[in-house]
């Protein structure tokens, strides 16, 4: 995608920061307020700036909101380096792939953790498992189901019912680690250790 950063700073009556990113491929924009991060707002290339403060104007009460959401609940401590984590991701990991692929009837290549922006964990047509070290921060009940997860897609590569009912076969709670996903997540991806 073609986007040039563009920093807006402050919008009149907006609290904090607003990154504008034009874009030749959006036909539409998008506002975001990553955790941790100044608000983006994308938009189509030629969208004229009145336009853009009132998004923003609009937008105020929301981004608020989301902000207001953004009360950091994990104990996450920076002390904690990435290369740790990663050895201990890597090595949980394996151990929980190890003793369920057989269960489930699947093989993998190999298992990469990796450091991504968006993801938990994904799964290559190859049998290549990747999962993102922040995961072993988590309990270990939900890093356990996103390898599940990931190896289910060995036998079923898309999120059908009968996926579902495989991950469901495995671990019947699954949507409990899901939920703690999606009220954590963000606050998860967004940790960054002490350099």
């Amino acid at each position: 995608m073609d986007v040039a950063p563009d920093p807006a700073g402050s919008f009149d009556g907006v609290d904090e920061e607003v990154i504008v990113r034009r874009s030749r491929s959006a036909r539409r924009w998008t506002l975001r307020a990553p955790w941790g991060e100044p608000a983006v707002l994308t938009v189509p290339a030629r969208l004229p700036e009145r336009e853009l403060r009132r998004i923003v104007e609009e937008h105020r009460d929301w981004l608020a909101r989301e902000r207001a959401r953004q009360v950091p609940r994990l104990r996450l401590d920076p002390r904690v380096s990435e290369a740790e984590a990663r050895r201990a991701a890597r090595e949980l990991v394996a151990m929980i792939a190890e003793e369920e692929a057989p269960a489930l009837g699947v093989a993998y290549v190999r298992i990469q953790v990796r450091d991504q922006r968006t993801r938990w964990g994904s799964c290559s047509s190859r049998g290549t498992l990747s999962f993102n070290w922040r995961l072993v921060l988590a309990p270990l009940e939900v890093l356990d189901y996103v390898v599940v997860h990931e190896l289910c897609h060995l036998r079923e590569p898309n999120h059908s019912r009968a996926f579902w009912s495989l991950v469901e076969s495995r671990r019947p709670r699954w949507r409990e680690q899901r939920a703690w996903l999606r009220e954590h997540g963000p606050e998860l991806l967004a940790f960054r250790p002490a350099a």
